[in-house]
């Protein structure tokens, strides 16, 4: 088992406060919420319950909030449902280039339907400009979806002014904040956000469960056909202990928040300076300050990522070369790609993401190991001993 785990973009651990809030509801409390005797009612008021707690945090009403598998279900809900709703009045979808698959593919899906979609292009710290959003829109623009912050680079994108945007033409705007919840504080209401995708194993919480905030009012059709759970929109038996983790995870996540994302920021910073520093030719990938407080996202020139990431566990730390999603693709990150940079160096970049329990020491660990690593790397690289004998 790794050390030092550094890649909670990917995933993270769940609490013991969030795993002792759900123990019960496995198994001396394991009603159907549905059901009408007090054993099911006991859970239905737990769902209940966990749904304030979600709502709290976004500002939002608890009748706006409907549980999900996860973000990967809650972004196709957010993207089909709104797509099938209005294609009366539109076809035209907004979003980036830089989207997680699971809008993208989406997208892509929508697309074979008869839908039209703009793809925007980034700057090249991967930042989403509002006059991008406004050029893009159409007669026939029905829906604006763009990440609240980008899960490999980092880069917080300009929500509420986007918001404005989609508001004051009366067009529909999701937010994909799957990588911003916890990071982030977040106001629906005043961000002018109509959708907000967000996932319970990025704050942690348990995996398989999630959340998708509709605003009230606003017409999506359902994506999943059944029963008449989550008041008829979402069809399935509630995952009742996933529901109650994601409701405790996500009220621990802004506890003492200011104080986390200080010690957060801190220790990214740290990890910053200190890579470009002790390591030539390197860059950082992303925003500088628009950036999440966890987020670390460093191209090396002359490596290969993945080489680099077995030499860091075999260090003991685990980090990431981008999204988990894709982390078995040979192909570079389309993230990386969509920032001008090219193919050879979008292979070099390694993503770090920092969680509460990471500590300075853990830190000093990886700028200890990591210059090595990487001159071992490059002492067998072609390329960069030509790039040597280029610039003598």
């Amino acid at each position: 088992m790794n050390k030092i785990y550094l890649d909670n973009a990917a995933t993270t651990p769940v609490k013991k406060e969030v795993l002792d809030a759900m123990l019960p509801y496995f198994m001396e409390s394991f009603g159907n919420p549905s059901s009408v005797y007090q054993i099911a009612q006991i859970n239905k008021k737990a769902v209940d319950e966990a749904r304030e707690q979600v709502a709290k945090t976004l500002g939002a009403n608890a009748n706006e909030i409907f549980f999900t598998s996860g973000g990967s279900e809650a972004d196709n809900w957010a993207l089909k449902g709104i797509a099938e709703a209005y294609k009366d009045k539109g076809n035209h979808i907004i979003t980036s280039k830089i989207e997680h698959h699971a809008i993208l593919h989406t997208c892509e899906y929508l697309e074979k339907k008869g839908y039209e979609v703009t793809y925007l292009d980034v700057d090249e710290k991967g930042m989403i400009t509002p006059e991008a959003v406004e050029a893009a829109i159409k007669e026939n623009t029905i829906l604006i979806s763009i990440m609240y912050a980008n899960n490999e680079i980092g880069t917080i994108n300009p929500i509420s002014e986007i918001g404005k945007i989609a508001k004051a033409h009366h067009i529909i705007f999701h937010t994909d904040a799957v990588q911003a919840m916890g990071q982030v504080r977040i106001d629906v209401k005043e961000q002018n956000i109509d959708l907000l995708s967000l996932s319970a194993h990025k704050i942690n919480g348990p995996k398989g469960v999630g959340a998708l905030y509709i605003r009230r009012g606003l017409k999506i059709a359902n994506l999943i056909h059944g029963g008449g759970q989550e008041r008829g929109r979402r069809a399935g038996t509630e995952n009742v202990p996933g529901i109650v983790g994601l409701g405790k995870a996500i009220e621990l996540a802004y506890e003492d928040f200011d104080a986390k994302i200080e010690k957060l920021t801190v220790l990214r910073d740290k990890l910053i300076d200190g890579l470009l520093e002790k390591i030539p030719y390197t860059r950082l990938n992303g925003h500088r300050i628009q950036r999440l407080a966890n987020n670390v996202n460093v191209g090396v020139e002359f490596v290969e990522g993945e080489s680099l990431l077995l030499l860091l566990d075999m260090n003991g730390v685990a980090a990431s070369s981008g999204s988990a999603c894709t982390s078995g693709s040979l192909d570079p990150s389309h993230v990386l790609l969509a920032l001008g940079i090219p193919h050879e160096k979008a292979h070099g970049s390694i993503r770090f993401t920092l969680g509460g329990m990471n500590t300075e020491e853990e830190i000093d660990f990886v700028l200890e190991k990591m210059p090595s690593i990487v001159e071992r790397m490059r002492s067998m690289s072609p390329l960069y001993e030509d790039f040597l004998n280029k610039n003598k």
